[in-house]
């Protein structure tokens, strides 16, 4: 998925959100340097063109006035696209620029640069894209078959994943790690709680014990995913302005579908 975001800010002054946990992005950035951190780690500076790896914590970001191109990557995109697995950028953030493993994308950097308007821009990536993925390998029916399970809000263990794709749940580990960066435990744990999230993304007046996905025993059981995904409590997080993230996630449904990146169903 292709999508554009405009930040708009005074002077010196930098706009604060938080990315939810989802799949993995290439963004490319033009204007003032933003500030950002996966989980509790320290914000740097976001390097122009940042490929963040799925992640299973909040991304904290602090952007002035800037315009971001991003591209999302599901897990059938980075095993087509990617050399490397999934899990080796689990949590964290690169320059894109200076890996080795994306540099098909680096002239997007300048081509985006030079892009006249909108229209023009979103055509050089989708072409360019293209172009990547007539050269790549072919999906993987093992990988869009474990992405269409997780979707699935019926799913509760490894085991029947496991038993859905006709594999072992070694072999379930070893195809989690490799395209969708972790292991699937912490997957379904993580699709619980993004189900949850993306009720309240889209109407932040329900209490969170109405957003409550039927896989949670209870309210504690949620807050404790809650502070393990998000890194804060439930109710400081809807106690936050959300400027940027708020309105993408209705954008994003009405795009797509859904609310947030991780729950999005794979192409297929």
């Amino acid at each position: 998925m292709i999508y554009l975001t405009e930040v708009e800010a005074p002077p010196g002054v930098r706009v604060e959100d938080y990315l939810h946990p989802e799949w993995a992005n290439l963004r490319f950035i033009e204007g003032e340097p933003s500030l950002a951190a996966v989980g509790d780690a320290e914000p740097v500076p976001a390097p122009r063109f940042v490929v963040t790896g799925p992640t299973s914590k909040a991304t904290y970001f602090a952007a002035g006035t800037m315009r971001v191109w991003g591209i999302g990557i599901l897990p059938a995109g980075w095993a087509k696209l990617f050399a490397l697995p999934a899990a080796d950028f689990a949590d964290r953030f690169v320059d894109g620029a200076v890996h080795p493993a994306f540099a098909a994308c680096v002239p997007l950097v300048a081509k985006l640069r030079q892009a006249n308007d909108v229209e023009a821009a979103a055509r050089m990536i989708d072409d360019h894209v293209a172009e990547l993925l007539a050269g790549a390998p072919r999906d993987d029916p093992a990988i869009l078959a474990a992405h269409t399970a997780l979707v699935q809000d019926e799913l509760t263990s490894v085991a029947e994943l496991a038993e859905k794709l006709g594999m072992s749940e070694r072999s379930v580990e070893r195809l989690s790690r490799r395209a969708f960066g972790f292991p699937p435990k912490l997957l379904l744990r993580r699709q619980r709680f993004l189900r949850s999230l993306a009720r309240f993304m889209l109407d932040p007046s329900m209490s969170w014990i109405a957003t409550l996905d039927y896989q949670y025993y209870d309210q504690a059981q949620f807050t404790r995913d809650f502070r393990r995904f998000m890194g804060m409590s439930p109710r400081a997080y809807a106690a936050r302005p959300k400027p940027i993230l708020g309105a993408a996630a209705l954008a994003r449904a009405a795009a797509a579908g859904e609310a947030v990146q991780g729950l999005h169903k794979p192409a297929g």
